[in-house]
């Protein structure tokens, strides 16, 4: 590869992340404080990206990676998303507002494999070249949460639109990306796309103990995506965004230091130490505040890394290593399906309903609504630590550490 194309890529994967992270992280303030949505919607509106997910790997693996240049596609995505977001930003009732987040999120969610599909064919290497192209799309998702949380922009239609010029600026960028032509004309089946022949991998108990673990967990994990920035910005906590990127900066710590805890620990242990952040996490937001208990919310943020590294990135890892190499694709598909689709659209709905029960004079009981997730994270985790199994599996970690 070379320096430019490494340039180029490293540029997609920065804007990537900072347009999603510029409106995500924040549109739960601005549509709470500002707008006067209640939870049940905010929670809603996240749905959108989750039910993105269940829809786009339809178009992507079945029409559109197959039909089409992926820069050109890409581009024709994020300058229509980018038109739609700004829309968006001008939306007050509920309706027309998810209708038209709704269709960004459906523009959206497909760059995020189409521009992972073009890096990794530019590459010799991806498992060597790919890690420190990806990392600039975490400092573009610190970066967006700096600029917001400094300028005071949490509760504003700003950030959105800065998504929404960002995005524009990205699509135009990726018309001159290395030409990426598509590898077939012929379209993949249904099954292909949903992963739907790992299915059979659900014979062995202990995949299908993670692959229920999983689907439960993303239930509370949504709860942090959501209402973390609402719940910060109700404490009075200053900056909130731009503290919020601390746990980005914890995700790339732990991300460097992974191989050293496949060594120590294995692919169990590592899975529940995650399922085991998500439940302090909660605690630590449940109970803490911005006087003397200030570091129970910094300490909350931080385990970021934690939470997402060792659950998410070790998952994926343990299904790799899983699935026969026929099945790898279809596995990785059906497990995105699960969690990142279904169990991140039930927790966007429920952690919104969970909110609205905790409506007190003033704001919320957040002591109370941090609690649920808390309790979910935690049941799932004992389901996990009693019934997963990972015999087979535990003998590739030293090759993992390796990688």
């Amino acid at each position: 590869m070379t320096t430019s194309t490494r340039v180029k890529l490293s540029a997609l994967m920065f804007l990537q992340y900072f347009v999603w992270g510029a409106w995500s992280v924040t549109m739960g303030t601005w549509l709470g404080q500002t707008l006067g949505f209640s939870g049940e919607q905010i929670g809603l509106a996240f749905g959108t990206s989750a039910l993105a997910a269940m829809i786009s790997p339809l178009f992507v693996g079945m029409i559109a990676d197959r039909l089409f240049a992926t820069e050109r596609l890409l581009a024709a995505l994020h300058v229509i998303g980018g038109l739609l977001l700004f829309g968006a930003s001008l939306q007050t009732r509920f309706g027309t507002f998810y209708v038209v987040l709704l269709a960004y999120a459906l523009c959206y969610m497909p760059t995020l494999a189409l521009s992972n599909s073009l890096s990794f064919r530019q590459m010799r290497d991806p498992g060597r070249e790919f890690p420190p192209i990806r990392v600039l799309g975490t400092l573009g998702w610190i970066v967006a949460g700096l600029v917001i949380g400094t300028l005071g922009l949490e509760a504003t239609a700003v950030p959105m639109r800065l998504a929404a010029g960002g995005s524009v600026v990205l699509g135009l960028f990726c018309l001159v990306l290395p030409h990426t032509p598509p590898q077939s004309r012929k379209a993949a089946s249904l099954g292909d796309v949903l992963g739907l022949d790992a299915l059979r991998l659900l014979r062995d108990p202990s995949f299908a103990v993670f692959v229920l673990g999983s689907f439960l967990v993303c239930i509370p994990l949504q709860f942090y995506y959501a209402f973390a920035n609402p719940f910060l910005n109700e404490l009075q906590l200053s900056n909130a965004a731009g503290k919020m990127t601390l746990g980005q900066m914890s995700e790339v710590g732990f991300m460097l230091v992974m191989p050293f805890f496949f060594r120590r620990l294995g692919i169990k242990a590592m899975l529940l130490a995650g399922m085991a952040a998500w439940t302090t996490r909660y605690l630590f937001f449940a109970y803490g505040n911005t006087q003397s208990l200030a570091w129970m919310l910094y300490g909350g943020i931080l385990l970021h890394g934690i939470c997402y590294d060792f659950f998410f990135v070790t998952g994926q890892i343990y299904v790799d290593r899983r699935a026969p190499s026929d099945l790898r694709a279809a596995a990785q598909g059906l497990i995105a399906f699960v969690t990142l689709g279904v169990g991140m659209f039930i927790g966007s709905w429920a952690s919104g309903k969970t909110v609205d029960a905790f409506v007190v004079p003033g704001g919320h009981d957040w002591t109370s609504i941090w609690l649920v997730p808390a309790a979910g994270a935690a049941a799932v985790l004992l389901l996990f630590a009693l019934l997963f199994r990972t015999e087979r599996v535990e003998s590739h970690a030293s090759d993992v550490a390796s990688v």
